[in-house]
Order: structure tokens, then sequence, then C-alpha cells
């Protein structure tokens, strides 16, 4: 964007905010607001209903959170603004980001409230009377009917992600709660889409809302340098350490679709030298935050994600995404790209493809308006290469350390007792500190990939199996078969609709429990008294379990993974 375009802009001080507000702006560096913030803060800082239809990263929180800072009255103890979320990833992000606004405000208390969180800390803090509450509607509710938390003082009421949250299921609670705040209070509704159910929504609850509505520019991607690795499944782990040697400058965001898929990248990644950590929804949030910590601070290179893990993830060390498991959802994939070339810095995505996963992929150029540029495995030469240029900089960076002169006298006075130069010696010790793991690859060590030019590539010409159908099973595919994704396995609940369930109540109830988005969940049919739901391939054992002993409408799930193409179709 050029500096005239900019300059043509207003700055927050044109909308009235206070000093406080402004001072933590400056602090965050922010000096315009984003179009969403533009559009929305002269409404709601005069109290008005809104309607806002934008993406995840255009500035939503900071366009509802301003107005409720500046409107909130600091001397009242008691909850003011309640801000509704789906997950409760997004409620910690949100909660520390008005925190960041609210730095200059003394006497302002806001609070995340979720599941997964200690109950009794949740209700000491709300005795406190803070006047900002962040949360999901399951654990608010719960606090709500215990009397812990009282919403008749509520002057705003702000639904975040509206759409995630009818995917999940949440919406009659998100009815149930608005019906507990009082009748004369401001409404916001932010959602990505405007399905049928959320219109209905805005139309109940909101009053004469202004309408604000962002398109997504696929311009905003073009910063990023995106490339696209095609390979078999099985050479995956292999493609991502050399991925990672050879590509990676600074940080690297690896971002996989399962929880279990993250441990083991982080402790395969781990046993090859890399520096590194998982985060996932069984990480807790002190741990979650002395990972961030270390990976800005340099401590660790390496974080291996699920996409629900890496909300609000914002550091500027990640040079480099890499999408080891493609997304099923496109829009996936912009916000996983976006956690690099933040604050106007460029940055680098390669997303691995293997055959199956072509029709994903085309849902993602279609998206972002741009085909993802092929690239090649790096080879040993170049791994190697950075392998050498790598450890001549630790040495370097090394030279300037306290003990060096002491190292340095030890090695003159070994270097003359065993006749050696000290280039020999520094050799050795280059060796002590690599231990038995060979230090560059074999130049024989190459891995045979699919070609990645010409449109399809030769391995989807010929079906590509990681498993091989025939050619005119490819353009001639069962109907029933090619329902079910490639990346998805099928599964029976022992729910249906005569016990009155809704597609919303599986897909939040397994969504929580599994750490899913509500996106990430597939196709689901109902039956009179069992139903079929789609859910990604490797889930863990232990979440299964889990799964296993969940109700649904006071009916158990029992869930069970269907196995032979014949149950999958006509289950």
């Amino acid at each position: 964007m050029s500096s005239d375009v900019v300059s043509s802009r207003p700055t927050f001080e044109a909308f009235g905010l206070g000093r406080d507000l402004l001072r933590a702006l400056d602090d965050c560096g922010y000096t315009h607001p984003s179009p969403i913030q533009a559009e929305t803060l002269p409404h709601l800082l005069q109290g008005s209903d809104l309607l806002g239809q934008a993406q995840t990263g255009t500035g939503k929180t900071a366009a509802f959170a301003l107005p409720a800072l500046e409107r909130l009255d600091l001397l009242r103890r008691e909850p003011q603004v309640l801000v509704l979320v789906p997950t409760r990833e997004l409620a910690i992000q949100v909660a520390e980001a008005i925190a960041r606004y609210a730095t200059h405000l003394a006497g302002v208390d806001s609070l995340a409230i979720y599941g997964g969180a200690d109950f009794r800390a949740q209700v000491n803090r709300l005795r406190r009377g803070p006047q900002i509450i962040v949360g999901t509607p399951g654990r608010l509710m719960d606090h709500i009917r215990q009397g812990n938390l009282s919403l008749d003082k509520l002057g705003t009421v702000v639904l975040d992600e509206a759409d995630e949250m009818l995917r999940m299921g949440f919406i009659d609670d998100v009815e149930w709660i608005l019906g507990q705040s009082p009748a004369q209070r401001q409404v916001v509704l932010f959602s990505a889409t405007m399905p049928a159910e959320i219109r209905r929504l805005s139309r109940q609850y909101l009053r004469d809302p202004a309408e604000v509505t962002i398109a997504v520019r696929k311009a905003d991607t073009r910063r990023i340098h995106q490339r696209l690795l095609q390979l078999h499944a099985p050479q995956k782990l292999e493609a991502l350490h050399r991925v990672l040697e050879a590509e990676a400058s600074e940080a690297t965001l690896v971002f996989a679709r399962t929880k279990i898929v993250t441990a083991e990248l982080d402790e395969a990644l781990e046993a090859r030298g890399h520096r590194c950590a998982a985060l996932n929804g069984d990480v807790a949030q002190a741990q979650r935050e002395r990972i961030i910590e270390r990976l800005r601070n340099g401590q660790i290179d390496v974080v291996v994600a699920t996409d629900v893990a890496a909300r609000g993830l914002d550091v500027e060390r990640i040079s480099l995404v890499v999408n080891y498991d493609v997304p099923l959802d496109p829009e996936a994939y912009i916000h996983r790209i976006g956690r690099t070339g933040r604050a106007g810095r460029k940055g680098d995505a390669i997303l691995f493809v293997t055959p199956r996963e072509r029709r994903l992929l085309m849902a993602i150029q279609r998206l972002t308006g741009q085909q993802l540029e092929p690239m090649a495995l790096p080879g040993p030469e170049a791994v190697n290469s950075k392998r050498e240029l790598r450890l001549m900089e630790r040495i370097r960076q090394q030279l300037g350390g306290h003990d060096v002169a002491l190292f340095e006298r030890i090695l003159v006075e070994f270097c003359k007792a065993e006749s050696i130069t000290p280039i020999r010696a520094a050799a050795a010790l280059a060796q002590l500190l690599q231990g038995e793991r060979p230090f560059l690859l074999s130049l024989d060590d190459q891995l045979s990939m699919p070609q990645a030019h010409g449109g399809r590539d030769a391995l989807l010409r010929r079906g590509g199996r990681e498993g091989g159908r025939s050619e005119r099973r490819e353009r001639r595919p069962d109907r029933r078969e090619q329902s079910l994704a490639a990346d998805m396995d099928r599964y029976r609940i022992e729910v249906g609709w005569k016990h009155r369930v809704k597609p919303g109540n599986i897909v939040g109830a397994i969504a929580n429990e599994a750490g899913l988005q509500g996106k990430a969940i597939g196709r689901i049919d109902i039956f009179a008294e069992h139903s079929t739901v789609d859910l990604p391939k490797g889930m863990p054992g232990d979440v299964f379990a889990a799964l296993q002993q969940l109700t649904v409408v006071d009916q158990p799930l029992r869930i069970r993974k269907l196995q032979s193409r014949r149950e999958t179709t006509a289950a």
C-alpha cells in the first residue's frame, strides 16, 4: 500500500477515542484503522447495534473492543460487556487483546471464561466484579445457572464468529444467554458468512443495526511467497526435515491436522536436532504462553500446531509456514499462512500435497486466486550447504563468549602435547558436538518425488494411489464412494432424528471433545435411530475413547468407525 493511500485514511484520533486508548494503540504500533475498524467505530461509539461480515485477521477484535472500553464505567465493579466466542483459544486471544488496549486505563478488569479451566478459580475472579467477560457459551451458562454471573447490568453483548458458533451447535445456547441480558443493550454480531440462521438471529436480537461488510481481498496473501511440494504420504516427514534445514531462516510454524500428529512430529523433529515444541488443544494455557515466549525470544525455532491452537499466534520471527497437512477448509489455509508476513514483512509458505489431495489444492487456489508455485524437494547439496553455513554462524556467534579465552589456552596446551594443529583439534571438538549422527547427507540420498509440472502430474495421470487406481476408476469413480473424502473416515453414532438430534448438536459435541474446528467435521447424515459423521483421519486413541463416552441430546454417542466400503456407503 502506498504512503499516499495510507495518509488519506483517518487516524484513530479522528474517532474521538480517549488519550489512554490512543497511547495503547501507539504502543501496539497502530496508527491507521483497518477497513472494518474505520467502518464500525462510528456506529459502535454511538451505541448502535451492528451486523458485521468480515474474515478472521481483519481487525474485528479492536473494532468492538475499543468502543467497549471507551464507553466503560470504570467505577462500576460489575459485568458491563460480554463477548461470546466459539472456542477457548479465541476467548484467550480476545481477552489478551482487550488487556493490551486497556494497558493505560486504570481499573479495567477483564476475564476469560471457558471450559477446561479451573471452575473455582473462575468463581473467585467473578466475585471481584470484572467489567468485561469473554467466554464460550457452555461455561458461561454454567456460571449463570449457579448464580456466579449476573448479566442484569450488561451494556454490550458481542457475538464473535457467529457462523462458527452455529456450526458447533451453540446457537441455542447463545439465544439462552441473550435472554438473560437486559432488553436495552447494544448487540454486536460479527460473522465471516451470513447463513440464514445467522440472519434470523440478527433480525430477532438486533435493533435497527448498522450493517458493515468487508470483502476479502485476494491480494492480501500476495506478500507471502506460496509454494507447493507434491509428494507421497510416507515421504512427508523426511521432506519436512529437509525443508526446515534448507528453507527456514528464522522461526517456522508447521500445521498438522490432529493433536497426535503434532506430538509425533515434535518428537521426530527433536530427535533430528531441531529445537521445537508442539501446540495443540491439550496444551495448558500457561505452557502455551511459555512456548510462544520461547519462540519469540529464539529459544525454539519450530512450533508444530493444530489450527485451533494456533489462533492468535502473532510472532514476528515466523518467516516460514509449512502446511504439513492440507487443511480441509480452504479459508483455514489463508488463516495459517497469515501467521507469517506480519507487520508488512514478507513471508514464505509451503504446502505439502499428496496425490489424493488434488481437489483440496484446487479449492485453495480458487479461493486465493493464485496458482501455487511448484517446488522441488531440497536435495542433499542444498541441505549440506545450509548445515555448513549454520555451523560457521554458530562458531562466529560463540567467538564473543566469556570462556573462549580459557578454552583457547587449553587447546593450545593440548595441541603442543599431542603435536597436532589447532585446526585438527577444533575439528575433533566439532565432531564431539555433532555426536554419532552424520553431519552431511549422502549425495546418493535422493527421494523419488512426483513430478511437479505440467498440470496433472504423472502420478495423478496414473490414478495416483499411494495405492493405485486404474485410469478407468479415476475417470469414473463410484458416486457413493466419492461422497467420503480421501482424508476422512466415516463413523456411526447411535443417535438419530427420533431423538430430535440436529447436525449442530453433533458438531458441537464432537468439536469440543476432539479439539476440532467445526469446519473440519465433514458430512453428517441423520437416520431414524443412528447417524453417520465424517471426521479427519488419524484420530488419536484417547480422543476416540472420550468420544465413546459422550452423550448428545441425552443419548450415549457410542461412536464406532465404519470399516468396509459397504458399511461406509450403506450405513
